[in-house]
Formats: structure tokens, C-alpha cells, sequence
């Protein structure tokens, strides 16, 4: 993950962006990181750039950027992403990204004047026009819709909203900012989360034709191939690193501009083992052993692994006091999930034993096979 900036000019309400003035990463630091990484590991690589708000270093910088990276780790498979809200979307910058077939991902809470309420008067209106030149350049957009302790109770107005526009959505809860001083009020409450994500299963599944979200595919995902497939249920340590705007080096792009958890810098060209040495690496380390410790007994554990490591100890001031406090909703959506899975296997074969009873009860929930059929299919 790079981070060119932590600059933002949006003002969201449970966010801690910084001013629009923060500094940006040079080319120099860029080139710092195709040298670590030409000897630092042989398998693929995606580089996701992500902020503050990336788009700030503009469009030399990405020209330059995505030539630099593509070059010069030409020996490993490249892919790229980028996280944005697509405010500073010129039509030069999307061609530049769309040269390199770049994903790009951005943010709405819901309907626009929901989402203005938590990410500034105005954020709608930009965005749309950002998300207008992405599409006439050919790039392809999803977003992030962050519920919060206030939207959640308009669930369905934005599940509506998505559905109406046909766009693709992942959902968010807000955390507990750890720059705020009043970091819980816009922080999601778990259970309320569970509830959450079983809702948006049943909608998905009455809706699979018309909208995707993208954490029911990863949650079903996660139950059917019994691992983890996506960052929060999956052992980041070792396979992701963000480097922040001065060539800094984290364990996630969260803890970027955090200095107790730098582990390194790319000037230094540091080797893995050094990461893993570091104060930070150690930390995160005694993080999964905490988690195969402690959660040891829990049937979720190979594919949630105590969720985010982020989530456990950065409240905490990096002590280990307890898994990702979202468990509670991990286990709810996982439960909900693996319980309808073993219900329609178990129907089905029943099925075929006594076929003139094959009529699915009136009251049956959409089934998850066929949202995994479609999943694989995909």
C-alpha cells in the first residue's frame, strides 16, 4: 500500500483526515521503493495507493509512478488499485490511470443528503462528478459505504440507494477515531454490526440480479473455502506493508503517520526478517499467537483469525487485550451463513430422497448456494 499523502480535502465526520497542505511523496522516495523491493520477495505484488486523499500528487506524479513500478519490477506479476474519492479526477489523471487499467475504489454513505450529514456538505456532488469522468474514461468503480452509529438506523433507504443507482458496494462500520475527542460517537456498535450484515445477506440474496455487495461474497466466501480470502479475516503479517509519504514503512496503510509503528524505511532497503524484528513486527506477531491462543476453541478461526489487528490494539495503545471487538459481529454473520449453508445441503439431499416433498417451505430464506454458485461462476 503506498500513501502519497494523508492530505484529504474532504472533513468526514468519523475520519481523521489531515489539511489538504500535507506533504506528498517524491519520486526520489518511489524510487526507493522499486529498489526494496527488487530483492525483497519474488512472488506478485498489488500495490494499492491509498490516503489521506492519493490524488493530491496528481497526474505526473502517477505517470511517473506507474512507469517506475511497472519497469522495474517487471519480474514480478504487477497489479495495481487505488482507493479515492475521486474529487481531483481530472480527464488527463484518468487516463493516465486508465492506461494501467486501474480499479478504482471511492466512498458513499448512502443517498446524498445522508452522506453529506457525515462526510461534508458538498462530498455527494463532487464525488459523482469524479465517479462521471472515471466512467468516460472506461474505469471501473466500486465503493465503501461506511454505516455509523447514526446511518445504520437508515439501512434500508441506503441499500435502496445502491440498488436504484446499480452500483456495486462494500460496507464499513466507523470505528472509534483515535484522533477525536469524542472517538465513539459515530463508531458502529457490534452487535448492531451483526444485525447489520445479516440484513444486507437477506437483501443481497433477494437481489443477487441487480447489486453486489462485496463483503457477503467475501464472508460466503470465507465459510466455503474455510480461509480467508480478504485483509480483515486473514493473517496480514508478513504479506502486507504500507509505506507512508516519507518512505516510512507500517504493517497496514491504518497505522500510517502513527511513528510507534514504523518498522522500517524503504531507504534502508530492509529485508523481511528486519520488518518482523522490528517493535512493530513483534507486535503484530504476538497478535496471532494471541489469536491461536485464545480463540483456539472458536470453529471460525481459520477464516476470521481474530479479525483486524488494527481493530485489537491500536485503541489500546498496542497492548494485546482482546481480538478485533467486532468479533461479536464476525460470529453472527458467520454463524448465520454457515447455518443456512448446512441447512440447504442437508435439505437438498432429503430432497432427493423423498422427491414429492421437493416444494421449499413459503417461509424459506434465499438460499446461500446459489449466491455461492454465483460467486464461483464469477
Amino acid at each position: 500500500m503506498i500513501i502519497p499523502t494523508l492530505g484529504c480535502p474532504s472533513s468526514c465526520s468519523y475520519c481523521w483526515s489531515s489539511e489538504e497542505g500535507s506533504p506528498i511523496m517524491t519520486i526520489e522516495t518511489v524510487k526507493e521503493v522499486v529498489e526494496w523491493l527488487k530483492n525483497f520477495r519474488d512472488d506478485p505484488v498489488t500495490f494499492t495507493f491509498h490516503g489521506g486523499e492519493p490524488l493530491l500528487a496528481g497526474a505526473d506524479f502517477y505517470r511517473e509512478t506507474l512507469s517506475l513500478l511497472t519497469e522495474g519490477l517487471r519480474h514480478q506479476k504487477i497489479a495495481f488499485a487505488l482507493q479515492t474519492n475521486l474529487w481531483k479526477l481530472t480527464p488527463e489523471l484518468a487516463q493516465v490511470l486508465a492506461d494501467y487499467n486501474i480499479p478504482l475504489g471511492s466512498s458513499l454513505d448512502g443517498p446524498q443528503e445522508l452522506n453529506d450529514l457525515q462526510r461534508s456538505e458538498g462530498y455527494y456532488e463532487k464525488t459523482m462528478a469524479g465517479y462521471e469522468i472515471a466512467k468516460d474514461h472506461g474505469l471501473s468503480v466500486q465503493f465503501i459505504c461506511t454505516f455509523t452509529s447514526y446511518s445504520v438506523d437508515f439501512k434500508e433507504d441506503i441499500v435502496n440507494f445502491f440498488l436504484e443507482n446499480g452500483l456495486t458496494f462494500k460496507l464499513h462500520p466507523a470505528l472509534p477515531s483515535l484522533r477525536d475527542e469524542n472517538p465513539e460517537k459515530w463508531a458502529l456498535d457490534p452487535e448492531k454490526y451483526g444485525e447489520l450484515l445479516v440484513y444486507l445477506l437477506d437483501k443481497y440474496l433477494e437481489n443477487m440480479n441487480e447489486i453486489e455487495i462485496r463483503n457477503i461474497n467475501d464472508l460466503c466466501r470465507c465459510v466455503f473455502t474455510g480461509r480467508g480470502t480478504v485483509c480483515t479475516y486473514v493473517d496480514c503479517m508478513e504479506d502486507t506493508f504500507a509505506v507512508g509519504p516519507d518512505g516510512s514503512i507500517y504493517p497496514c496503510y491504518r497505522f500510517v503517520g502513527m511513528p510507534e509503528w514504523i518498522m522500517g524505511n524503504v531507504r534502508d532497503h530492509p529485508s523481511q526478517d528486519d520488518l518482523a524484528q522490528s517493535e512493530a513486527g513483534k507486535l503484530m506477531h504476538q497478535f496471532k499467537e494471541y489469536v491461536d491462543r485464545e480463540c483456539k476453541g472458536c470453529k471460525h478461526i481459520r477464516y476470521c483469525r481474530g479479525g483486524c489487528p488494527y481493530n485489537a490494539i491500536a485503541p489500546t495503545s498496542g497492548e494485546i487485550k482482546g481480538v478485533d471487538p467486532h468479533c461479536v459481529a464476525y460470529k453472527r454473520i458467520f454463524d448465520e451463513i454457515t447455518d443456512r449453508f448446512n441447512k440447504e445441503m442437508f435439505g437438498s439431499l432429503g430432497m432427493e430422497m423423498a422427491p414429492l416433498q421437493s416444494e421449499p417451505a413459503e417461509d424459506a430464506k434465499p438460499g446461500i448456494m446459489a449466491l455461492i454458485q454465483k460467486i464461483i461462476s464469477s
